[in-house]
């Protein structure tokens, strides 16, 4: 299972919708409906202004402010949007915390439903056929192919993000950060490591 965004030989052809999506864009543009430069500019906030860095900076908080913490497990959805990040996709949200005892992994096996706001764009392995389907049934060997391996004793569960409900992991804080700022905690807070399939970084 690939765990990034590089050209592999498997992820170089267009999947049939994708190649539709294509297809019907190439014709609005063509018709003057949509202006390519807008759509460019829409996904290049959801790269580089949103995501993953305002789910990064969810989790800090959770991290560093306990309350925060208590309110992100009552109410997920008011929590997040207290910091100003709300949106599509992102109405109902539910945050899944990690434990030494507990590993959650998300994953959308209908289609690709993810938490926009606050983790940006999908990547390309989380809307494959593969991942949908293996995760589910066999989550540790997909983890261990991420490089994530679990103790035997630790339980991992999967969460099947819908269109009325998507999910933002908050991983285990990484030992050795005690006093750190937000801002350097959310340095370590990988976009991996909030749908589950990674661990937030090791300090250095």
């Amino acid at each position: 299972m690939p765990h990034d965004d590089h050209d592999h030989p498997h992820n170089s052809e267009l999947s049939p919708i994708e190649l539709r999506v294509r297809a019907l864009e190439s014709i609005l543009v063509e018709k003057g409906y949509v202006d390519p430069a807008a759509v460019d500019a829409i996904i290049q906030t959801y790269e580089t202004e949103i995501g993953p860095h305002r789910g990064a900076r969810v989790v800090a908080k959770a991290w560093t402010d306990p309350a925060f913490a208590d309110w992100l497990k009552r109410d997920a959805s008011a929590a997040i949007a207290s910091l100003g990040y709300t949106g599509r996709q992102g109405e109902h949200m539910v945050a899944l915390f990690n434990t030494p005892y507990l590993h959650n992994m998300v994953v959308c096996t209908l289609c690709s439903c993810y938490p926009w706001p606050v983790l940006g764009l999908p990547p390309v392995w989380y809307k494959s056929p593969p991942y949908r389907a293996r995760a589910v049934k066999e989550p540790r060997t997909v983890l261990a192919e991420f490089g994530v391996t679990l103790p035997e004793g630790k339980e991992v569960r999967v969460w099947d993000s819908t269109a009325e409900m998507r999910y933002l992991v908050i991983p285990e804080r990484p030992a050795g950060t005690g006093g750190w700022s937000e801002e350097q905690l959310a340095a370590i807070v990988t976009r991996d490591s909030m749908i589950g399939t990674g661990v937030a970084g090791a300090p250095t």
